[in-house]
């Protein structure tokens, strides 16, 4: 998913722990193909996030049948826009790692293959990414260099570019993801891309 140029700007924040999140990396092509909008890559860590906002994940939403319908309103989404899903047995998985990576690869030609590989494995292949064996074999197979990819997750450079990346995320008002700014306008939810895709075509 290449950036573009464009008039406007969309900053779209993500961590990969969020399924609505992946649904938002499938859908965002086309809102780009349609408004010519340069997208912005925002990695946060989003337990870390839920924790500065009192938010908290779904996944421990104490209602069942609300986490039930939940999955069950994703999969309308999953129809709907065509979307390649799997529910991941492993989720709710420790993102620290992976999110590390992101901000690691940011602005390098690692970035996309990595957030593409990662995605995927986490909700197309359902594949347990809390796993160190499940993890290096996704990076490999994406043509990744593990070892690189190990230093750079332990690097204290790397380390605080996540926390400043997401303490900068929550003084914007973020407080879940997927969420979405343009204009200074947030728009949270995957669900509300549509009102993404005005606002990027409005003046």
């Amino acid at each position: 998913m290449a950036e573009q140029h464009a008039n406007k700007t969309l900053e779209f924040f993500f961590d990969f722990g969020s399924p609505n999140a992946y649904f938002a990396y499938e859908r965002l092509p086309g809102v780009l193909e349609r408004t010519g909008a340069r997208l912005v890559w925002r990695p946060m860590l989003l337990g870390a996030v839920f924790k500065a906002t009192r938010n908290q994940s779904p996944a421990l939403i104490e209602c069942a049948p609300k986490r039930e319908y939940l999955w069950q309103d994703m999969q309308r989404f999953v129809d709907r826009y065509d979307i390649d899903f799997q529910r991941n047995d492993a989720f709710p998985i420790n993102t620290l790692p992976l999110m590390r990576g992101a901000i690691a690869y940011l602005g390098t030609p690692n970035f996309e293959p990595y957030v593409s590989a990662i995605f995927h494995a986490l909700w197309a292949d359902n594949r347990n990414l809390g796993d160190s064996h499940e993890l290096k074999s996704t990076l490999t197979e994406a043509g990744l260099d593990i070892a690189n990819f190990e230093a750079q997750i332990e690097d204290s450079t790397t380390k605080q570019a996540l926390n400043d990346a997401t303490a900068a995320a929550v003084s914007l008002g973020i407080f879940g993801a997927p969420s979405f700014i343009v204009d200074g306008e947030l728009f949270f939810g995957q669900d509300r891309l549509d009102f993404v895709e005005r606002a990027l075509t409005e003046g």
